[in-house]
């Protein structure tokens, strides 16, 4: 197929929406289908996902109970212990998938996510400083991560600027930036003693593990302002894939829209391993694998949020179902697998002369 008829087919997949209020809106078809698909499999996942445990409850009782008609003991096990769990995935994964697009899209490279460029090594950092050197509770340790995290975005963006952010040199200073912050990292290992280096560890992992409500709001109310933003900022977003110079000719204005999607992306990637601990590479490859499943060029932000969502929920379930409840972090599943994708991305993009 020729690149004309290959356009042609695309301009055909997406429609152009007028609403209310006189605004025109263009849906790509495809990815609108492949966005409300993967919705599904999230919400497939997450019931399978509640129902799995050491008291396993059928789907349809899952079901049941969450509309209020199971007994107590159903109740108690669904609503108060594993439906907090399962919501926290969900969101987490949802805010890894749309902070690794938003990386991606504005540096221009599939390997300009917050696993390498060391946002998440950041909120470690401001973790362990809570554990390590305050003995900080729970609360005090998501607080730490969530400084940390943006500690980190906030130099890499200084850094990297030099008449603009440009894509390259923001990968470039991430990774080094992530060198030293995981140096650092280290240090603070050897400083803690047996039971804070044990704790900080098991945090490392990122577990979704005794997950609760009170992980839940923050996150909930941080994705509910920082969602709506994302998008309205679309538009610029994707005008910034086609170059600085053509965005500004279309009236772009670009170093704001850059500052406040990347400033968005942080929070979106801080707040998520606040939540859950550094959960890997989900927000390298959502984006990757819903792009590819959209065919669409672009953001591709909505299914990438949906992505992240069905993978992190289907790992953990992969995790409970093949090593018992609680055995094995769900950050385990998502660096094997997402490992083995980096691995695969390199060689293809090595093989395309890309890299």
């Amino acid at each position: 197929m020729s690149r004309a008829s290959d356009g042609a087919g695309r301009a055909r997949g997406r429609a152009a929406v007028r609403t209310p209020g006189g605004l025109s809106l263009r849906v790509d078809g495809r990815a609108l289908v492949v966005g409300l698909l993967l919705a599904g499999v999230a919400l497939l996942m997450s019931v399978l996902l509640v129902g799995t445990g050491d008291f396993p409850i059928p789907a349809v009782d899952v079901l049941k109970t969450l509309a209020g008609q199971g007994d107590a003991g159903q109740e108690f096990i669904v609503n108060e212990l594993r439906l907090p769990r399962v919501l926290v995935g969900l969101l987490v994964g949802a805010s890894l998938g749309l902070g690794g697009a938003l990386f991606q899209s504005i540096s221009r490279n599939p390997l300009g996510s917050p696993d390498v460029l060391g946002l998440g090594q950041g909120s470690v950092a401001g973790a362990l400083i809570v554990i390590v050197l305050m003995s900080g509770s729970a609360e005090q340790v998501t607080v730490g991560a969530l400084v940390g995290g943006l500690a980190t975005g906030a130099a890499i963006y200084l850094l990297a600027w030099k008449r603009g952010v440009h894509g390259y040199r923001l990968v470039l200073v991430g990774i080094g930036v992530s060198a030293v912050v995981t140096a650092v990292n280290g240090y603070l290992l050897t400083r803690a003693d047996i039971v804070d280096a044990a704790r900080a560890v098991v945090w490392m992992t990122g577990s979704l593990s005794g997950r609760g409500w009170d992980q839940v709001w923050p996150l909930l109310v941080l994705c509910a302002i920082l969602v709506p933003l994302i998008l309205a900022h679309a538009r610029g977003l994707r005008m910034l894939e086609m170059g600085d110079d053509v965005a500004y000719a279309l009236g772009v204005r670009v170093e704001r829209v850059r500052l406040v999607l990347m400033l968005a992306a942080v929070l979106l990637v801080a707040g998520a391993t606040a939540a859950a601990g550094p959960v890997a590479f989900v927000a390298l490859t959502a984006p990757q694998l819903a792009r590819r499943l959209t065919r669409s060029p672009g953001p591709n932000l909505v299914p990438s949020l949906c992505m992240g969502a069905a993978l992190l929920v289907s790992a953990d379930w992969v995790s409970q179902r093949l090593f018992g409840s609680d055995q094995l972090p769900v950050g385990v599943v998502t660096g094997v697998l997402g490992g083995g994708y980096l691995l695969w991305l390199l060689v293809t993009e090595r093989k395309a002369g890309r890299i």
